[in-house]
């Protein structure tokens, strides 16, 4: 395993591999234990947009390991490829660090670093996909149902990022993925086709929320407004006006269904504050498997 940029290029026994890491991990970190395989070990964290989870987590991941871990903000180096390319950044970087994990907007920035970079290098996120997110959720959704395999994800929203990288893993593992958005607001073609291609049917479009919740065993929602989209706000939450999920759409669903959200909620908008605080709500247990992933993800990387 060369990198981390998307769970699209990971065999899927690899995938299952890291899951198994994670759950072993989580367990030995839970009774005290510890793995200090990555000692004497540096991680470089490049963050263009900030994040409390993917920074908090991938920091305690890494010391967790016995390693350690250096914040990189853009003023700190004059911007990610502004003041100098990012093919320099990436080859200076891989003489002083061990592995760079890089937040960045466009995707490109990410392939860039890791054509370049002679160290592993992990997305954790870009505009077009947040795989360190849906592995994390896999992780999640692994731990509240019997099996994996079918289970039916309804993802209510922005068909963005996030969408995109669940996409994937419910093909590579044997899930299920229906995407309720706005019209204009869907996953892309594209990634509805190749996921598909992995595993056939694996991933359907709807305009309408009560039908892709029907029955579903998550739930899945995210912000309707990103990053770098605030200027969007008020026309997408007109846009999304239907798409929230409330108790009345949650009453659609099997009574046992779980509901996720990937953080940060604006409660109020895209959910309510009733569902994300309902006894459904896996949302905190799925917050807490971003770092139980990371720690799998840095040990196979670096271990």
């Amino acid at each position: 395993m060369r990198n981390f940029l998307s769970i699209s290029d990971c065999p899927v026994e690899l995938l299952k591999e890291l899951l198994r890491t994670s759950a072993r991990l989580k367990s030995l970190y839970g009774v005290g234990g510890n793995d200090l395989c990555l000692s004497g070990k540096i991680l470089a964290m490049l963050f263009e947009k900030p994040s409390l989870r993917t920074r908090i987590s991938f920091h305690v991941a890494m010391t967790d390991l016995g390693g350690s871990a250096i914040y990189i903000k853009p003023e700190d180096i004059g911007g990610i490829g502004s003041r100098e390319p990012i093919k320099d950044l990436a080859r200076v970087l891989s003489r002083y660090v061990n592995c760079i994990m890089a937040r960045t907007f466009e995707h490109k920035t990410i392939t860039e670093l890791a054509e370049y970079a002679t160290v592993p290098v992990i997305n954790a996120l870009t505009n077009r996909l947040h795989p360190c997110q849906a592995m994390a959720d896999v992780l999640t959704i692994q731990e509240h149902c019997e099996d994996i395999k079918g289970v039916k994800i309804a993802f209510i929203g922005d068909g963005n990022n996030v969408a995109r990288s669940l996409a994937f893993a419910c093909a590579k593992l044997g899930m299920n993925m229906v995407v309720a958005s706005p019209a204009g607001y869907e996953l892309d073609a594209e990634t509805i086709e190749k996921a598909n291609q992995i595993s056939a049917e694996t991933v359907r479009q709807t305009n309408d929320p009560g039908v892709a919740v029907l029955d579903a065993d998550i739930i899945y929602t995210d912000t309707w407004v990103s990053m770098g989209q605030e200027e969007e706000k008020q026309k997408r939450r007109a846009d999304f006006a239907g798409f929230q999920v409330n108790a009345e759409l949650v009453k659609s669903a099997p009574a046992n269904v779980k509901i996720m959200h990937c953080l940060p909620a604006y409660r109020g908008f895209e959910i309510t504050d009733e569902v994300t605080e309902s006894p459904n709500s896996i949302m905190f247990d799925q917050a807490e498997n971003r770092l139980h992933f990371q720690r799998a993800l840095l040990k196979k990387l670096l271990g």
